[in-house]
């Protein structure tokens, strides 16, 4: 592919800098199409870094690959999927590099995982203590007795009424709320310092949403730790992240501290995303037409050309727009530059100098 006709995704500096946690470079995920010949592009050249200690919310629609995203990072990429590119860096090492062996050390200590439905993910022949246990007798060196003296602390952590009697409870006597409760107590044991939380609110109550992510935030406070929330609910966003990363098609199309972004949306897409939702003036919802691309007919240049109501003539190009960064203040860290990709704001200066993305 031609250098000037080479996507040109909103990314990262080569360098793994101290400040930087978990960094993901040019991630690309596919899938062999069955029947035929070619891949399915499920992730391309994905460019996002997690600080310590914030909340990084990553947004889109289903099938967009946020998700995959983090199965990635923990190495759990199901299969046929195949990473044909990139890496992620996680406190200095490249995760893709590590054996199984090496993998399952870091995952349940380092970094935790909570998927979006607690009841396929919970083994229903097994008490919640039981599971809670075996994630902390794999990772440290405790005794039988300390490690359900520790499940019953972790339950009642996570505000589980009776946590002493309800250890011995299987997940089928819980509600959702408190199986999404025990969830979070079992990546919380070995005190991770990263958490992803992949659509932890999903088929819940809106006041169970509440408690689950009020109780997320007050582990964040409380322990210090780093979450990567995984949603397409915009209102979660607006009310619990520090920065969001919008994903559409695979892609990462914007980013930026919530409150600039939900201000000032520049992509197309993010201005349709938001667009979408209920508003107290009570104006007609203006939805999105038309569908995401296949995964096996991406465009080469902007994914999103196909829906959206302010393209022109370059987006029809094989060419993907270059990252633009728009700093909120004068002098403000790089952590809350505004970046997009978009073929309205031509690339600034900063652009070629902003690790973000």
């Amino acid at each position: 592919m031609p250098a000037e006709s080479r996507p040109n995704e909103l990314k990262t500096s080569p360098e793994n800098t101290p400040d930087t946690l978990l960094r993901i470079e040019d991630l690309s995920i596919r899938f062999p199409v069955s029947g035929r010949q070619g891949w399915a592009t499920a992730v391309q050249k994905l460019n996002l870094s997690l600080y310590p200690g914030e909340l990084l919310g990553l947004v889109g629609e289903s099938g967009c690959g946020k998700s995959l995203s983090s199965l990635a990072i923990l190495g759990l990429v199901p299969p046929p999927g195949v990473i044909t590119e990139g890496k992620i860096w996680f406190e200095g090492q490249d995760l893709l590099t590590l054996g199984e062996r090496d993998l399952q050390t870091v995952r349940g200590s380092q970094i935790a995982y909570i998927p979006q439905d607690p009841l396929t993910s919970l083994n229903p022949v097994y008490t919640v203590g039981e599971q809670i246990m075996e994630v902390l007798l794999q990772h440290q060196p405790i005794s039988r007795q300390n490690a359900k003296a520790k499940a019953i602390a972790l339950l009642d952590q996570v505000r589980i009424p009776n946590a002493k009697n309800r250890v011995n409870d299987y997940p089928h006597q819980f509600s959702g709320g408190m199986r999404q409760r025990v969830m979070i107590a079992m990546a919380l044991s070995c005190k991770p310092s990263l958490l992803i939380a992949d659509e932890p609110t999903t088929a819940l109550d809106v006041t169970v949403q509440a408690q689950i992510l009020s109780l997320i935030q007050d582990i964040r406070k409380e322990h210090g730790t780093t979450v990567l929330l995984i949603t397409h609910d915009l209102g979660v966003v607006a009310e619990t992240c520090d920065r969001v990363c919008v994903m559409y098609a695979g892609r990462l199309v914007e980013q930026g501290p919530v409150w600039s972004l939900f201000k000032n949306p520049k992509h197309p897409y993010t201005q349709g995303l938001l667009n979408s939702l209920p508003r107290r003036d009570s104006q007609r919802l203006q939805p999105i037409e038309g569908q995401p691309p296949a995964l096996t007919e991406i465009p080469t240049g902007c994914a999103f050309v196909a829906r959206c109501p302010q393209k022109i003539a370059v987006c029809q190009e094989p060419v993907f727009p270059k990252p633009s960064v728009f700093l909120p203040h004068p002098e403000v860290d790089e952590q809350e530059a505004h970046a997009v990709c978009c073929f309205l704001y031509p690339p600034t200066e900063e652009a070629s100098t902003v690790r973000e993305i």
